[in-house]
């Protein structure tokens, strides 16, 4: 089984019951374990005038390749109710593979680590809560990420 972290946020139709939702959902999936979940964090939207999301890291364990863990995690999605009409717009819920294990994956349907990942506030504080000490692939550290990236915009639940 691989380690991979996946990043959990809503700001529709009760954020913080879709999360919940989602960790139930999460921990069903076939050839998977949901080890851990960070606390949940508010955090300020990318785009204005849109309300606050909730956030929070899940570490699984599985043996489902990636792309068969994107389907399952887009179908949860799907059942909570997404729909996809513009970039970092409102969403139910949005469920993304940030790490897994110490692959480096290029797919067009998938990146890891996941893109701007550096530049996310609210997946570098999450994250650490369930892997202060990790190492990127690239040799990064999170320690080095979350020095660049300050704790701002986000609360703490």
């Amino acid at each position: 089984m691989e380690r991979v972290y996946i990043g959990l946020g809503s700001n529709l139709a009760d954020p913080a019951e879709q999360l919940r939702s989602a960790l139930n959902a999460l921990a069903q999936l076939a050839s998977s374990e949901l080890v851990r979940v960070s606390s949940f964090y508010s955090s300020d939207s990318l785009l204005p005038g849109q309300p606050r999301f909730t956030n929070a890291v899940a570490a699984l364990n599985t043996d489902l390749d990636p792309l068969t863990l994107l389907d399952a995690l887009q179908a949860i999605e799907l059942e909570q109710g997404r729909e996809r009409h513009e970039r970092w717009g409102p969403r139910t819920l949005d469920l993304d593979i940030i790490l897994f294990g110490d692959r480096v994956i290029d797919e067009p349907r998938l990146k890891v680590p996941h893109y701007h990942l550096q530049a996310r506030a609210f997946v570098l504080y999450p994250l650490a809560e369930l892997a202060p000490h990790l190492q990127l692939a690239d040799g990064r550290t999170l320690d080095q990420l979350l020095s660049d990236c300050p704790f701002v915009g986000l609360e703490r639940l």
